[in-house]
């Protein structure tokens, strides 16, 4: 009966294009990779993946995949590019993120469009990454980290906490809500037997308490999009109406994008007939407001014996790298974004702001892996070099002590393809893999794909 009503509603929503979502549904789900172009460029990564196909229409760096299990393989490991459904990227587009913005993805984990966001920034601005649930905030900070973003914030806080401490902050904020997820349906067959009208009327409820949070975020001027991967009308549409009667300060205004099907004039809806699986997006403009009256990051400089353990670690290890914004907090070595961007943060949950460089220890600094995944590899003095099909790669991967003998003794970088892979340190021949245990797996050779 679930089953009768959603595709009833399917069709009076599509109307004249219902018999080609049908040809779909029983079709595989589309995949597909975006490069990290903070890391490597796309002419530079693709002829490494002979399994990326054509680009996909929602974002000029993402490109058809027809594999499985692409979080195995070395160059994802080293954050060159991330596993994302391709018109999950359409969001992101649409908001028309500029070097320098402000920007806050609201509902962030696992991080795939905050890490477009980031790519977008080029390293500039600043970017805030929320997310409610504790654990999905660990993995966002994960991929964060991963794929070498410097000027981010990680945040765990409730939307109404977060952005009405942050009111009139943020040149451009993304709202990717938590929905109903018809628009995953393939990627799920067993997700549309537990559809219901009911759990999409709640998520709708949901939405409209986010969106009227985020509202207060967005500066005068400001723009925000709306997102969901759900082709529910009371999730989409309705949200949007609701959003607009709620506040007059907002218009919704064009996307700038040639893809999906327009719907309320200036939104746009991508079914799979479209080339990829599923998703809503609406842009709006924040006519007035009041801006950002909240006090700024007061930055104090670490002691001068902190500075100086500090940079003589920094220049043992480096090559010509200096750090701006030297923060230490409870042991932690952080290098924070651009403190000028970063508003106070005293009370506010905060997983990471910036990069994580080390911890001190009893008479050292212990580097951390995020020091390794921010920088490359040219910015290090001690470097083991590999390929994504080299078995030195595959052992680092996996764990494995290493048999050097062209290092000096000391932390260095391993890297594969030119992108740095994680941390070890040489002694006497030998080389001490520091790769984190939880990211270690077994070589992408060895599951036969």
């Amino acid at each position: 009966m679930k089953m009768n009503d959603y595709f009833a509603r399917m069709k009076t929503v599509l109307g004249s294009d219902y018999d080609r979502f049908l040809d779909t549904v029983d079709k595989p789900a589309y995949k597909a990779i975006r490069v990290n172009t903070l890391k490597i460029l796309p002419e530079e990564l693709l002829p490494l993946l002979p399994f990326a196909g054509e680009q996909v229409p929602f974002a000029e760096t993402g490109y058809y995949v027809d594999v499985e299990k692409l979080g195995k393989h070395p160059l994802h490991h080293a954050g060159a590019f991330y596993v994302q459904e391709p018109s999950a990227m359409s969001a992101v587009t649409a908001l028309h993120v500029s070097p320098g913005d402000k920007v806050l993805d609201l509902c962030a984990a696992p991080g795939g469009k905050s890490t477009q966001i980031a790519a977008a920034l080029s390293g500039t601005g600043l970017l805030w990454a929320n997310e409610i649930v504790r654990p999905r905030a660990h993995i966002l900070l994960s991929n964060i980290e991963r794929m070498g973003i410097k000027n981010a914030v990680v945040s765990n806080m409730t939307p109404e906490a977060l952005c009405t401490r942050l009111e009139g902050f943020f040149d451009k904020v993304l709202v990717d809500a938590p929905c109903s997820g018809e628009g995953m349906f393939r990627k799920d067959k067993e997700a549309i037997y537990e559809w219901s009208v009911e759990h999409s009327l709640s998520c709708a409820e949901r939405q409209k308490a986010i969106m009227d949070c985020a509202a207060l975020a967005v500066k005068p001027e400001g723009e925000m999009v709306y997102s969901t991967c759900t082709f529910s009308p009371d999730e989409n549409e309705g949200v949007v109406t609701h959003f607009l009667k709620e506040h007059p300060e907002f218009e919704l205004i064009e996307t700038g994008c040639k893809f999906g099907t327009p719907t309320m004039k200036y939104a746009l809806r991508i079914y799979p007939f479209h080339g990829g699986e599923g998703h809503f997006v609406a842009k709006f403009r924040k006519t007035k407001g009041r801006a950002y009256k909240g006090r700024m990051f007061r930055y104090i400089e670490p002691s001068r014996e902190e500075r100086t353990e500090i940079e003589r670690f920094v220049a043992d290890i480096l090559r010509n790298v200096s750090f701006r914004h030297y923060h230490v907090i409870d042991e932690r070595i952080l290098n924070l974004p651009d403190t000028e961007l970063l508003p106070d943060m005293e009370g506010m949950n905060i997983l990471r702001a910036g990069v994580k460089l080390g911890d001190f220890k009893k008479n050292r600094i212990e580097p951390h892996h995020n020091l390794a995944t921010s920088l490359t590899p040219y910015e290090f003095k001690r470097r083991l070099l590999t390929e994504c099909d080299d078995n030195l790669c595959a052992r680092y991967i996996s764990g494995e002590e290493l048999e050097i003998d062209n290092w000096i003794n000391g932390w260095g970088v391993v890297t594969v393809n030119g992108v740095t892979l994680g941390l070890g340190k040489a002694t006497n021949g030998h080389l001490k893999n520091k790769y984190p245990k939880g990211l270690r797996t077994l070589a992408w050779k060895d599951l036969q794909i």
